[in-house]
């Protein structure tokens, strides 16, 4: 099986100054997931380093460049999933923690349990040696500023959470295991606690080795009532392309609850797509050495992974 990997930097609008952030952010983690394809290693590497190189670049809501909730705080959720044997780790309302995904994979390789949440997850990255950072350092100025705004009496939270950024990624790796990865902020001004799709199995991420896998991104109640990432490999059993698939159940959405959001899928067979029903989606794969990227409907970039490996010096 040829590797591939797709990733994707969430689904909504970017704003102009950000959009060239967003794009060279995207290739520098599916360049470190496939330079790890590509040495043998395995789909779940390739999908938790990835979205770790992700989380790590504030121009993303993930890890360093969360949103932060209505007291000013960073509360992240994420999950990653193994389409050999359906494990699943996930974190939720998790503070204090660069790297969210990375967390995810100890709660799925170290406890017989699916899904920490805030204190408890904490907890246990402690008991684990997981490194603590000051809750200060994940939060950036944009962060900061978007959440002042939103406080002011006549904003409009709803304007903001258009600019998304959720961050995931999927892969298929030498051996023909999928795996999917997905992380989050979540939304500008949410109530402390909030829980959206990304932790929750079926909607923020899916992985099935017998199907393929998908990780979601656009408004999490949307895709929490659909079940996206799960509904998006339904219509791949039923015998769909990775992109009819993608585009059926996004549509779905739209139509019967009015959500907008984004999805990128790998099937088992290697075949991909980024598809989103949003005004924008930074994604970009790389299959066959090629990497192709984009951030606009119909738009693609190409250049051979090697030549970008160089530009990018990484």
């Amino acid at each position: 099986m040829k590797p591939v990997i797709v990733v994707h930097g969430g689904a909504g609008r970017i704003f102009k100054e950000r959009e060239e952030g967003s794009r060279s952010g995207v290739r520098r983690a599916a360049l470190k997931g496939y330079s790890i394809l590509k040495r043998g290693g395995t789909a779940l590497d390739a999908v938790e380093e990835a979205v770790a190189v992700m989380e790590d670049d504030p121009h993303f809501n993930a890890g360093c460049g969360s949103v932060l909730n209505e007291k000013g705080e960073v509360e992240m959720d994420a999950i990653i999933m193994d389409g050999k044997n359906l494990a699943s780790g996930a974190v939720s309302a998790v503070k204090c923690i660069a790297n969210p995904i990375k967390l995810s994979r100890l709660i799925m390789e170290k406890t017989d349990h699916m899904l920490l949440t805030d204190q408890g997850a904490f907890a246990f990255a402690k008991a684990m040696g997981f490194p603590e950072v000051p809750g200060e350092k994940l939060v950036t100025e944009r962060s900061l500023d978007r959440w002042k705004k939103n406080l002011e009496a006549d904003s409009n939270p709803q304007e903001f959470q258009k600019d998304l950024g959720t961050v995931g990624a999927v892969a298929i790796d030498s051996a023909g295991n999928v795996a999917c990865a997905t992380s989050t902020g979540g939304l500008t001004n949410k109530l402390v606690g909030r829980v959206g799709d990304t932790a929750c199995t079926g909607s923020g991420g899916y992985a099935d080795n017998n199907v393929g896998a998908t990780s979601t991104t656009g408004h999490g109640e949307s895709i929490m009532k659909v079940v996206l990432a799960r509904l998006v490999l339904y219509h791949m059993e039923q015998g769909k392309s990775p992109q009819d698939a993608a585009d059926i159940a996004l549509d779905y959405m739209k139509t019967r609850v009015g959500g907008l959001g984004g999805v990128i899928v790998i099937s088992h067979t290697g075949d991909w797509a980024a598809r989103f029903s949003t005004k924008q989606m930074a994604w970009a794969t790389v299959k066959d050495d090629l990497l192709q990227c984009g951030v606009y409907a119909g738009e693609r970039h190409e250049q051979s992974a090697e030549e970008a490996l160089s530009t990018m010096g990484s």
